[in-house]
């Protein structure tokens, strides 16, 4: 693909990828009933989580500079199935928050207009199931738009995003500008204090609000496209999670100002509160700044959605059709015209809540993977260590890991929270002291510091949000699992080794015409050619 992007289109995409639908649904919500007015302090401590994973996509996406994020950085560290089954589970992800993120759409532009019944612009159709039966035709012409954008070319994409998020983060200001000067800082504090739901509401809380910074990897998909991608890329993924932290923070610091905790509507919250505070021109705006920050996000997810299936398509895990690129403008032409007609064929029907769950878990999953993927790359790859200590460090880490945040859940003995973080701590500095880590820094390369640390810890956190999620979350997820594993099974496997049949054929072809000698070409070399 061509070279377009700089380090301000990747900030100005990451921040449009991550400032959408997120904070708008789970600020007022999780400050009313699971955080209070310490939601802030709960977006910290998501952040940290965000910007842990985000630095471990940074170094692979450096070394790494090609399309398709987790699905490249995860095939090329554990192998073809495991990267297909993380690139599977991020294009579930993609789909299916796109489809709901453009259904939130139609319900913020109804506020914009003074409606306050958000299914005022969709269609009940009597006879479909609850939840599918209210069809939203304005979410379906504004993934066509998107699609049609997205199909002309990156860069003039791009500098939509731009625009767009600029106008968003104005919108922002006005927000947090609105709260501060109008608020009280005593609604900070009565009734109940700062954290009337104690430690487990705020971390429980941060598990909840971590949605809300979904979109930063989406920058590491376009490394294919990027200008000097070893300086570019760590500017644009951890300068754009950065800031948008900070605006999360202030802004659920803003609406903590203006009302008390308990008194925060369910719905729609930050307009709701200008609305209480007779401010109808104000709710109006907040209607109109959301629903533009929802197509920034948008526009942002379905740019990177395009590049995971383009790259799945050139390993042959998928029809090698979805794959091809616009000789003219650049783009994964195929790819996004079918993820555009399947997301729209999603928005039409379903609602947000049937989804959430299933994009929370496949997200947390990638994430917990590309940690992982990423110390055993430093200390086995790298660093030529024998596999097994590392491995065996990895399980005994996401064991201790998975033992702490089960009795946080079901809210065990303080003990056995003491013992399970005891013995990850004591795990990740013995791994430290015994296993070496050779650094042999390359003038194109970029490292996370202080490893094993953020990687560990990222581990931990994603292993702790995990937990979080519903039951049913779990059963449609093996449900999914199964299905991509199959269609692996019988598609993936055979249409890859043929595939390297015939590249063995041409390989082997032009050693004969080139040389008299003849090589051993093993399937590994072929999967690197």
């Amino acid at each position: 693909m061509k070279r377009k992007l700089t380090w301000y289109d990747l900030v100005a995409l990451g921040v449009g990828g991550m400032l959408g639908v997120g904070v708008f649904v789970t600020t007022g919500p999780v400050a009313r009933k699971t955080s209070g007015p310490s939601v802030f302090i709960s977006y910290i401590i998501a952040a940290v989580s965000a910007l842990l994973s985000s630095l471990c996509y940074t170094e692979f996406s450096v070394d790494v500079p090609v399309a398709g994020g987790a699905f490249s950085y995860l095939r090329v560290t554990f192998g073809e199935f495991v990267g297909y089954f993380a690139g599977a589970n991020i294009l579930m992800e993609y789909v299916l928050s796109n489809a709901a993120v453009s259904r939130s759409f139609t319900e913020y532009l109804s506020c914009a207009f003074g409606r306050n019944d958000p299914n005022s612009w969709r269609i009940h159709v009597h006879g479909l199931m609850q939840g599918y039966n209210m069809l939203d035709f304005p979410a379906v012409a504004l993934i066509i738009v998107l699609t049609i954008c997205l199909c002309h070319s990156t860069k003039e994409s791009s500098m939509l995003n731009l625009i767009m998020t600029a106008f968003h983060v104005v919108f922002f200001g006005f927000i947090i500008i609105a709260g501060f000067c109008n608020g009280k800082v005593e609604n900070l504090v009565k009734p109940g204090g700062i954290a009337p739901y104690g430690v487990r509401g705020i971390l429980d809380g941060a598990a909840i609000v971590y949605f809300s910074y979904i979109g930063y990897d989406t920058v590491s998909t376009m490394a294919e496209e990027i200008k000097n991608p070893s300086k570019t890329l760590p500017l644009g993924i951890v300068g754009s999670v950065l800031i948008v932290s900070a605006l999360y923070c202030l802004m659920a610091l803003s609406l903590c100002l203006l009302l008390p905790y308990n008194m925060i509507p369910k719905g729609a919250s930050f307009s709701a509160v200008f609305e209480l505070m007779g401010w109808k021109w104000a709710s109006n705006v907040v209607g109109a700044g959301a629903s533009l920050g929802i197509v920034a996000s948008l526009l942002v997810a379905m740019l990177g959605q395009a590049r995971y299936l383009c790259v799945i398509g050139r390993a042959r895990l998928v029809p090698s059709w979805f794959a091809k690129v616009h000789p003219t403008t650049g783009t994964p032409l195929n790819a996004t015209i079918v993820l555009g007609i399947c997301q729209a064929s999603i928005a039409l029907f379903t609602e947000l809540d049937i989804v959430i769950e299933m994009i929370s878990i496949g997200t947390l999953l990638v994430f917990y993977l590309v940690s992982n993927a990423l110390i055993f790359r430093r200390y086995v790859i790298l660093s030529k260590n024998p596999p097994l200590h590392t491995l065996l460090f990895l399980f005994l880490l996401s064991s201790t890991s998975f033992a702490f945040s089960l009795s946080w859940k079901f809210k065990l003995h303080w003990w056995n929270l003491m013992l399970f973080a005891g013995l990850t701590f004591f795990a990740i500095v013995i791994f430290q002291y015994f296993v070496p880590m050779i650094i042999m820094e390359r003038q194109e390369s970029w490292l996370v510091p202080f490893m094993p640390w953020p990687a560990t810890i990222s581990i931990f956190l994603n292993v702790f949000l995990m937990t979080t999620l519903k039951m049913v979350a779990y059963k449609r997820f093996g449900i999914w699992a199964c299905v991509i594993t199959i269609f692996y099974v019988l598609y993936g496997v055979h249409s890859t080794y043929h595939a390297e049949e015939i590249l063995e054929m041409i390989v082997v072809d032009n050693v004969n015409v080139n040389s008299s000698t003849q090589q051993q070409i093993t399937k590994v070399d072929i999967q690197l050619l």
